[in-house]
């Protein structure tokens, strides 16, 4: 995705003019429709393309958006859906739709999902974060995920003319690259989201809903393949085995150009010519490979989703809205717009062309998201995955150290 800057006061002043677009002389039978969308989730074209259309269709509705930033979110969104004053349609996270449907504060959009929307097009790592107990609470609106990022040179000069498909292949390529001071991929030690994809791929989990009650699952057969892929992937490269992807920031690690992959989302290559122009031109994307040809391996799939509050006062023009947002039109506008994925696999072919966007469509056709508990952000407040994952780069008993981590997922996963 590509980093855009958006000053909040001339977002607001274009939804708001143009938000007089739609109102009947008079104004008694218009309807405002209260959106609150994230910071940099939309440019300003896209959402004045929006406003200006779908006012002129729904004369009587006027849109005002207003932009929220995600440091400190959960709370106030929190407080909306406890107050009498929540906006109509709220932009969330995928993976913070449980918490929030927990206190019954959300409209049930099932019908509408199934009737409306093509829910059985969604992508997985959309939809099933945004259905709690059988209900659709959350509905699918954009979605990123993590690709490889390769350095054309550095796979040219190994004499490398394709990325890899499966995972065999990438572990040997991995090898030839890692060689004459050029690491073969930089991957932390501690970066959990990859982690669980390779876990995904053997068939593992990182907890499960036993009966109600959620258990960590990283010391199953499964789980244990997962990080064992890990370690051997890790190897090939000088990534630190006690630090996460951040610590230090990998796109700097790139940039320095001896490093022939890493796995990220593809904005990072925006960053990466930043502080190395010389490696313009020179980065290419392929989606992180699966066990055999067949598909691309599992990957966490990140994004938002659109809910509804029970107690919005307009709740049936908000619908309305976000079947607009969610649907086949503004999906393609904001996926080429953006470089988003669309909510849709059938969608995919929408951003044919763009090399780092398609990679990214790949992988989240066999995308995931994390477990859809309420209690899952407590998990990742002290997150017992990435010392194990130190523990097992570090050859300490892996089946050991998984238990400690499952023991310390379920504790925290346990109702509060």
């Amino acid at each position: 995705m590509k980093k855009r800057s958006h000053i909040l006061s001339v977002l607001l002043v274009s939804a708001l003019t143009l938000g007089g677009c739609g109102i009947i002389p008079g104004g008694s039978e218009t309807r405002t429709v209260r959106i609150w969308l994230m910071k940099d989730s939309v440019s300003d074209g896209f959402l004045k393309r929006f406003i200006t259309a779908y006012e002129r269709d729904n004369p009587s509705v006027r849109l005002e958006f207003t932009f929220q930033e995600w440091t400190g979110i959960g709370k106030k969104v929190t407080a909306a859906l406890e107050s009498d004053k929540a906006p109509d349609v709220i932009e969330v996270g995928n993976t913070q739709v449980a918490q929030y449907a927990e206190s019954d504060a959300l409209r049930d959009l099932t019908l509408e999902s199934v009737r409306d929307l093509g829910n059985e097009e969604w992508l997985p790592g959309l939809a099933e974060p945004g259905s709690v107990n059988g209900s659709q609470y959350g509905i699918p609106w954009y979605a990123a995920n993590r690709v490889v990022i390769y350095n054309k040179d550095l796979f040219a000069d190994a004499g490398i003319s394709r990325p890899p498909r499966t995972r065999a292949q990438w572990l040997k390529d991995c090898e030839r690259l890692n060689r004459d001071g050029t690491q073969g991929i930089y991957l932390s030690g501690q970066d959990w989201y990859t982690l669980a994809g390779f876990i995904w791929d053997e068939g593992g989990e990182l907890a499960v809903d036993q009966g109600g009650e959620w258990q960590g699952t990283l010391d199953t057969p499964a789980a244990l393949r997962g990080m064992a892929f890990y370690k051997k992937l890790q190897a090939h490269g000088g990534g630190p085995r006690n630090a996460d992807e951040e610590t230090p920031p990998q796109a700097e690690v790139f940039a320095r150009g001896d490093v022939a992959q890493m796995i990220a989302v593809p904005s990072a290559a925006t960053l990466i010519e930043k502080y190395n122009p010389d490696l313009r031109g020179k980065l290419g994307f392929f989606p992180v490979p699966g066990k055999t040809a067949a598909a691309p391996g599992a990957v966490f799939t990140g994004g938002s989703d659109l809910i509804v509050p029970e107690n919005a006062r307009e709740r049936a023009a908000a619908i309305e809205v976000v079947k607009a947002l969610a649907g086949e039109r503004w999906q393609t506008d904001l996926a080429r717009t953006m470089n988003y994925v669309p909510n849709k696999s059938t969608l995919a072919g929408v951003i044919k062309g763009e090399e780092s966007t398609a990679a990214m469509a790949a992988g989240a056709a066999r995308g995931r998201a994390t477990p859809n508990s309420p209690q899952w952000a407590d998990v990742e407040a002290d997150n017992p995955i990435k010392p194990y994952m130190t523990a097992v780069l570090e050859d300490k008993d892996p089946g050991r150290a998984a238990r400690i981590a499952s023991a310390r997922i379920t504790e925290a996963l346990a109702p509060h």
